[in-house]
Order: C-alpha cells, then structure tokens, then sequence
C-alpha cells in the first residue's frame, strides 16, 4: 500500500490534520488548566453583568449601567463608523493624487509625489500624536472658541455644529435615502442592459438625482416636515446641544484617510500605467477629452489591477483604526481594554476582538471580489 502514491497522500494528509489537533488540544487543556489552578473564571457570561464604565462617544444609546455586550456594542460601531467615513475619504483622495502624478503639469505631479513619499515613510502612529496634537494644541480654549454665528464652533473640544433636533421623521429620510441609492443604482444598471440589448440610451444623471433627492424629501414631508435645529450652547465648562466632532474622532479619521491615501494613489498609478498605450491613442484619435479620456477608457480598464490591492489598503485601514487606543478614542480595542481590565477575562475578549475582526475583514474581501467580478474584462 506503502507503494500508493495516493495512499501516501491520504496518509500525509491524516497526519498533518492530527498533529494539528494534538497541538490545539494541548494548548487548549494546558490553557484551562492554568485557568482553574489561578482560580480565573471563564466564559462569555461576563457580557451580560453590568459595564460600569461611561464612553465618551457612541452611536447607539449607552449608560454606565449596560451590560459589557452593549459596551462592545459600541465600541464596534464606533470601529465600523472610522473605518467607513476612513475608507469613502482615502479612496477619494488617493484617486486624486494617484491621476495627479501622472499630471504633465510638473508643480502638480512633484506636489503628488511628495505627499505619498511622506505620508508613507511616517509611521501612522507618530501622524495620528501629529493630528490629535494641532487639535488640541492650537484651537482656542472652549471660551475662546471660534464661531460661525450660533452654527458652528471650534475648540479644543472638537467642532460643535448646529444639527436638526430629534424627530421620527429623520429617521425616516435616512432610510428613504438608502432606498433612493438602491433604486438609482438598479435604475443604471436596467439603463446600461437596455442599451446594450437595443442600443437605446436612457437618461441616468436626472432620474438618479430625482431618486437621491426626491424620496428623502418626500419622506420628510409626509411625516411633517420638522424644521426645528438643535443650536449648540455655552453652558460652564463646554457647550451643550447640537452634534460634535471630538478631536480624538477628528484626528483618527483625517490620520487613517490621508495615510492610507497615500498607499490607494501609488496603487491607481500602477493601474493607470497597466492600459495599454494604444487605448489612450485611440481615444485621442476619436476626439475624447482628456477627462473623457480617463473616465470613459482609461479608468475602466484600469479597475482589473486596481481593486486587488484597494481590497488590501481598505482592510489595513480599518484593522489601523485599532490604534485609535493611543489618543483616547473609545473604538473597539480600546473598549476590550477596559472590559479586560475590570474582569480579568483577556482570553475572551481577544477571541471577541480577533472574531469581529476577522468577520469585518472577510465581508471587505467578499464584497470587493463581487466587484471585481462585475468589472472584470470577459474575452469573448
């Protein structure tokens, strides 16, 4: 049998799978017995007792007196509300500064170049002290504050801005505006098969910004076109009323989106540079503008080498938001510190943390492979 080379495969293969789970089985009886001799009590029963802790910043309502769950709760979203906000910006600006190094504009590509030179030879964590520095460094004192009328003021504490005061009706213009996305977005794809199929062209820019803009207002009309503005207001030691962006928010978001940028733009340059010459060429030859150019033939074709490494820059990005501990800001990790700190259950918050992480990073992966896919060149 011996002489199989299938067998030896399966045999090979048996094997490995079983010192694999010899190892984990001894790691995990030494762990627990380690765990019962310190007399350290175990399991996830933890995030059901009562927190005890306040956190400054969170999207959904949290007391001192939730449970940790909810706690981790917010840490997460806290976490998913950087890495989005951090993701949309860091594309954005990448692209620009990505097509701008290719710029026959010299002032412009040189600009470019310095910036990703910098911004990537800076270790993150020394820009996140940089940010978080001039925040809270060289705006006023909160008696100080500049202000934009009864709008908008700036301190040390962050930027307080004026913001609609609460009513159901808000939350039904969120949701209408997701709707008018979707529904703009199957509008373009129904006008594009059209096209295809009958060599009709539908109108996509006017019905999509109906789409956007229409269903929101509509909604917002329907349940009583609330207009009452929550104003901020100076009450002893910081203001009160309205909505605000801390400093430790601030620094982080501008931190991650221009770091990263800096990685996004060298990654749309390669993509740029991938399309064959002949392409930009054949465009010229048929009148195209050079923004015609780049958004109608070069950009498209681009995409096959761009997404790859953007799927890459968007999961280093959110799993960079970790650091956010080192300047205050209360996201996931830094919440599972003081969770761990309070009860003592390390190994159960780090499998939390390294679960959540891992699920966030494959759902990042999985939608960009649907993209990819979709823009991919099919050879006929």
């Amino acid at each position: 049998m011996l002489s199989s080379e299938r067998f030896r495969n399966l045999l090979y293969q048996a094997l490995l799978l079983a010192a694999v789970v010899g190892i984990g089985w001894y790691l995990f009886s030494n762990t627990q017995h380690n765990l019962q001799t310190r007399q350290i009590q175990t399991g996830f029963g933890y995030l059901s007792r009562e927190a005890g802790f306040e956190i400054a910043e969170t999207q959904i309502d949290y007391q001192a007196s939730d449970s940790y769950g909810r706690a981790f709760l917010v840490g997460l979203g806290n976490t998913l509300l950087v890495a989005g906000i951090g993701v949309v910006l860091a594309t954005l600006l990448g692209t620009l500064v990505g097509i701008a190094r290719l710029s026959p504009n010299w002032l412009l590509s040189k600009l470019s170049s310095i910036y990703v030179e910098v911004m990537r030879n800076v270790p993150l964590l020394l820009q996140l002290f940089v940010w978080y520095g001039l925040f809270t460094e060289l705006l006023p004192s909160v008696r100080e504050a500049i202000s934009v009328g009864d709008w908008l003021f700036i301190s040390q504490r962050g930027f307080r801005f004026a913001w609609p005061a609460e009513h159901p009706a808000w939350s039904g213009v969120g949701w209408g505006l997701l709707a008018g996305i979707a529904l703009a977005f199957g509008w373009k794809t129904l006008a594009r098969r059209t096209q295809l199929r009958t060599g009709r062209q539908w109108p996509v820019a006017l019905p999509s910004i109906l789409l956007i803009a229409g269903l929101p207002l509509l909604i917002w009309a329907l349940m009583g076109a609330p207009t009452d503005i929550d104003r901020p207001v100076l009450e002893g030691f910081d203001f009160l009323g309205g909505k605000v962006l801390s400093p430790e928010f601030t620094a982080l978001v501008i931190g991650l989106s221009t770091y990263t940028a800096a990685f996004i733009a060298e990654v749309v340059r390669a993509g740029i540079m991938a399309v064959d010459r002949g392409q930009t060429e054949a465009s010229m030859a048929l009148g195209l503008s050079p923004g015609q150019r780049l958004r109608l033939v070069t950009l498209p074709q681009a995409l096959r080498v761009i997404i790859p490494p953007m799927t890459s820059q968007y999961l280093n990005l959110t799993k960079n938001s970790s650091l956010a501990v080192a300047i205050g800001y209360p996201e996931l990790v830094a919440v599972s510190n003081t969770t761990m700190n309070q009860t003592g259950q390390a190994i159960e918050a780090i499998a939390l943390l390294m679960a959540v992480y891992l699920s966030i990073s494959l759902t990042i992966s999985a939608l960009m492979n649907w993209y990819n896919n979709r823009v991919r060149l099919i050879e006929r």
